[in-house]
Order: C-alpha cells, then structure tokens, then sequence
C-alpha cells in the first residue's frame, strides 16, 4: 500500500494509491499521522474511496509532522571513510528537529551565511507501532509502518565545526529534511534498495542499503533500549558516500537542483535557495 499527502503547506489531504488510483482518503482520517498508522493504517476497500485529484497541489512529506525524526550517522562503510572516520562499533544517534521535514519537491534554503550545505539521499523507516525495550531484532520490523525516500541535508560547519560535540546543530535548519513522495507498507519492496542522488543533473551518490553497516531491524531494536519510539516517528537510517564532506564535490549553492532516488519509493526534486 502506498501513500501520500497534497496540498498546501500544513493543509495536506492523505491520499491513498492502490490498484492504480489515487483515492481520497479524508473521510477515513484526517493525516497520514501517529494515530492513523498506528490503527494498522487503510483496512477497507480502496474502491469504496473516491478517486483524488492532484492536479496542481503541491506534494507534502507522506506523514504529518514526526514526533521525534532520530537520524544514524555513518551507517555505510565507505561514507565514513570518506569522511574520514573508521566505521562506528555502535550506531552513532543525532535528532533533527521535527519541523525541518517538507515535501519532495519544496525548495532547501541555505541558512544565512552557511557555505558548506550538503545533500544526503537516505533510507527512512516510519513506525507504526510503539518500540520500548524490543528483546531482539527479529520482532523489530513488526513495529514498521513503512519506507519512505529522504533527504538528510546538512549544514557541515554547524555540524563539525560549530558543533559543541553534537551534530544537530547542523542537521536542524527549516527544510533540511525533503520526504516522500511515497510512504509505501513493507509488503510492497525487496530488499536491498538501491540509493541515488544528483545535483544538476550529475550522478551524486550510487549505492545499496546492502552496504548498510546495521540494518533497520537491528537499529530499531538498538534504539528501542535508549528510547520510546511511537507510531509517526521518522529514522533516517544514514547515507552512503558521495557527498560534498568527502572533498570530491562543491557544496550546494543557491539555484542548484538536488535530486535523490531510492527503489521503489519514488523521487526528489528540490530547488537550493539562499
């Protein structure tokens, strides 16, 4: 199952994909959010909804607000290489604030006076079901909702330089987190995923969530001993290389055109602005 969220900033409808329509879903919840999800999502039948028009709305992120968007850092080997770290031992944790989340296709805009934004193409996890202290990874993946395409986008000299020690200074700026379009339900991708990303149009980042150093049952598994993750909340599951960090690429500037893919889970498009 697939879905999605259209409409102007803070005034999306939750849409529905399934047997090739769009279909309305605003007579059976209000969003796509903690509480919808968390009653096992749509149960009934799609042809009983009435088809959703998106001409001309602007595609929102496919969940309403997160709780709590918990992001993994250095996750594939070769990314933390080329920023220059050996491969972490425990899965490194840093928090975005829940407001940097915007659409798939709303503009990124550079902080006043930040020179060193950088684009992460990433794999997000959506839960569906409470997370406390889960006893192994294999009854992790019960407690997805579903996937959905993201975009880390980062400051690199909040995050490094002007850090204090923590990176969420340089995660946190408004739009520094592009999803969706798609939230799709497990049942509809096999894994690995392959992971893309572009900017005006030259080949970024290429990769697998196979490379993934802990994959998403043992993170939510991990993180469930650290923290209460409830139904809505985003775990943005880290980037493979190809960034700007690693020294082979400028950093974004005002009119560039970002672009990140992942299979099955749709694609990004979003204009830098200073």
């Amino acid at each position: 199952m697939r879905y999605l969220r259209a409409g102007a900033p803070g005034a999306e409808r939750p849409i529905l994909y399934a047997d090739g329509v769009l279909r309305d879903l605003s007579e059976v919840t209000a969003d796509i959010d903690g509480t919808f999800l968390a009653g096992g999502g749509f149960t009934g039948d799609p042809h009983d909804l009435p088809p959703a028009d998106l001409d001309h709305h602007r595609i929102g992120a496919p969940i309403a607000r997160p709780g709590a968007v918990l992001c993994i850092g250095q996750n594939y080997a070769a990314h933390a290489a080329e920023s220059g770290a050996q491969p972490p031992t425990e899965p490194i944790l840093f928090y975005k604030a829940p407001n940097t989340v915007v659409g798939p296709e709303d503009d990124i805009l550079i902080p006043p006076g930040a020179k060193r934004t950088d684009w992460e193409v990433e794999l997000g996890v959506v839960i569906g079901r409470t997370a406390r202290y889960l006893s192994s990874p294999e009854e992790a993946l019960n407690h997805v909702a579903g996937y959905v395409l993201s975009n880390d986008v980062s400051e690199r000299d909040y995050q490094l330089d002007r850090s204090g020690g923590q990176w969420s200074k340089g995660k946190s700026c408004e739009t520094f987190n592009p999803l969706g379009p798609w939230l799709v339900t497990p049942d509809e991708l096999t894994f690995p995923l392959r992971l893309r990303s572009w900017v005006n149009d030259t080949p970024r980042q290429d990769s697998s969530t196979a490379d993934m150093i802990f994959g998403v049952a043992y993170l939510i598994w991990h993180l469930s001993q650290f923290t209460v993750l409830e139904p809505g909340d985003l775990i943005n599951t880290g980037t493979p290389e190809g960034v700007a960090l690693s020294g082979r690429f400028p950093y974004l500037a005002a009119g560039d055109v970002v672009e990140t893919e992942i299979d099955g889970l749709g694609r990004q498009r979003n204009v830098v602005r200073g």
